[in-house]
């Protein structure tokens, strides 16, 4: 059997230099203290820097390498058909607000280049939203309408600049596209310039409230006291952040390959059709654009990656004119029961922020929320952060979907330590495999490696105890439950889980 494929970096990481920020080990005092060193967490710290405040930036890993650093970069306020449902779910005027906030998003990533003098390839392009079957252009025509009352750019076409046809699409003007990792870095190098720190391989492991005073653990011994906290990990890591049950994981995988530049399709395009299919381009040398294919979205912990791998290179090697495909990686986001971010102070936690939830449109989410976090702790809160607001609850709106995820939840809490099809020996597994299987009287998460050694560890997450699955295409154990993924060797690659699997030592 053909050992599955190991997924390479992202291009965006590719094309750039590594960070070499220190780890933190000394304590630490700074007015607020930013969890996590991506878009949201770069973006709030270099506001907040920006407005003369003390700020430190704590990041588990390297800075813009985790859902930032293998992102789409697409900077659109069109996200999928969010206008028609903010519209019925809110009203008229929440849809305006969503709208506005991600607009004013992409023109401040512009704003901020320009004045900065950051060559991140931001192009102007249009958006579409597009279907090929004929029973999905009535949703189409009506997100068209709520997209334009909004007040955005809409219209509903049948014309695209893609290599097939299409039932029906929504277009929408003067969007952006961007190296998201490009602008990121050159932001941080401005930050640093203007007295903040920033901080790499410093994982948060607690927080802890003393007189009003916020105190961070981090592994190793480091500690932050601060006056606030900005909690920008996509998932939230802290246990005293209950917003677990409203949020729900979703990986996607994403293929990119070169294209010449006169078969650029000439925007940036989306589809749920075939399990969601996402298309944009990025400058890549000259007479070349790369084209970027986002698919096969899953839950982490899904069997089978690499066959919807192979089904995404597929679909775009038969749509587009490539040669091959040279970059592999996939991305993780998290979506909110009633489909709008949580952004904002935390109710009963003085000087606790966070943001989370973007549902797969985190570059101007994750810049719209900075914006909004430093914009309240100025005392000026935006029109829209009552719209964000964490401690938003809309029982009929979010019921279904809540039930939904807590019965998934559930489910794998319990089926997933029932008996597994996979092999129950590990000497059934060959290079680059891994199962779960019952072993040493317990559930155990083993690989083995393709020099044939064997890695066993505890199966149970320790975030919450649910039962991980294998992802044989990025050759990592996932949760299932709420996203948190670790290396073979158990380590932690992504909360919301602190603590890696317990090993259990096979012979």
């Amino acid at each position: 059997m053909k050992s599955p494929l190991v997924m390479p970096e992202s291009y965006w990481i590719a094309s750039t230099e590594e960070t070499h920020y220190p780890a933190l080990e000394d304590p630490l005092e700074v007015e607020v203290a930013v969890v996590g060193g991506g878009i949201t967490g770069l973006c709030t710290a270099w506001e907040l820097a920006r407005a003369g405040r003390s700020v430190a930036v704590i990041e588990a890993d390297r800075i813009v390498s985790g859902t930032t650093g293998n992102t789409t970069a697409k900077l659109s306020a069109q996200h999928g058909s969010i206008y028609a449902h903010l519209r019925d779910a809110f009203g008229a005027e929440a849809a305006r607000q969503y709208a506005a906030s991600q607009t004013g998003a992409i023109g401040h990533v512009a704003a901020v280049a320009e004045e900065l003098g950051i060559d991140c390839e931001l192009e102007r392009a249009p958006s579409f939203v597009f279907t090929g079957a004929e029973d999905g252009v009535k949703q189409l025509r009506k997100e068209a309408e709520a997209a334009r009352d909004a007040g955005l750019d809409a219209s509903f076409t049948t014309e695209t600049g893609l290599p097939f046809d299409v039932a029906g699409a929504v277009r929408v003007e003067d969007q952006a596209q961007f190296h998201p990792r490009r602008f990121l870095l050159a932001l941080a190098q401005d930050l640093t310039a203007q007295g903040a720190a920033v901080f790499e391989r410093s994982r948060v492991t607690g927080l802890e409230t003393k007189v009003g005073v916020h105190v961070l653990d981090v592994a190793g011994g480091g500690e932050v006291r601060c006056d606030q906290v900005v909690i920008a990990t996509q998932f939230p890591v802290i246990d005293r952040v209950k917003l677990f049950a409203r949020l729900t994981p979703r990986r996607e995988l994403v293929v990119a390959a070169p294209i010449a530049a006169s078969a650029d399709p000439g925007g940036m395009y989306l589809t749920n059709d075939d399990n969601l299919r996402s298309v944009r381009t990025a400058p890549y040398g000259e007479d070349r654009r790369l084209l970027i294919v986002t698919g096969e979205k899953f839950t982490p912990g899904d069997p089978d990656t690499a066959g919807r791998l192979d089904r995404l290179s597929t679909w775009t090697t038969e749509h587009f004119d490539i040669g091959g495909i040279e970059y592999r990686w996939a991305a993780q986001d998290f979506t909110t029961t009633d489909r709008v971010p949580f952004v904002g102070a935390l109710s009963g936690e003085d000087g606790v922020y966070v943001a989370c939830g973007f549902g797969g449109w985190g570059m101007t989410n994750g810049v719209a929320a900075a914006r909004t976090i430093a914009d309240t702790m100025a005392g000026s809160p935006p029109p829209w952060a009552e719209l964000f607001g964490p401690g938003r609850f809309h029982l009929l709106k979010e019921a279904g979907r809540l039930a939904s995820s807590g019965a998934k939840v559930v489910g794998h809490f319990l089926g997933d330590r029932l008996p597994h099809a996979a092999p129950s020996d590990p000497d059934e597994l060959e290079p680059g495999q891994g199962a779960v299987m019952r072993l040493d009287g317990g559930l155990r998460a083993v690989y083995r490696d393709e020099d044939g050694g064997l890695h066993v560890v505890s199966a149970t997450c320790m975030h919450m105890g649910c039962i991980v699955g294998f992802n044989d295409a990025e050759r990592t154990w996932e949760c299932p439950c709420h996203g948190s993924r670790y290396a073979t060797s158990g380590a932690v690659l992504q909360g919301p889980t602190t603590k890696p699997l317990e090993p259990h030592p096979h012979h």
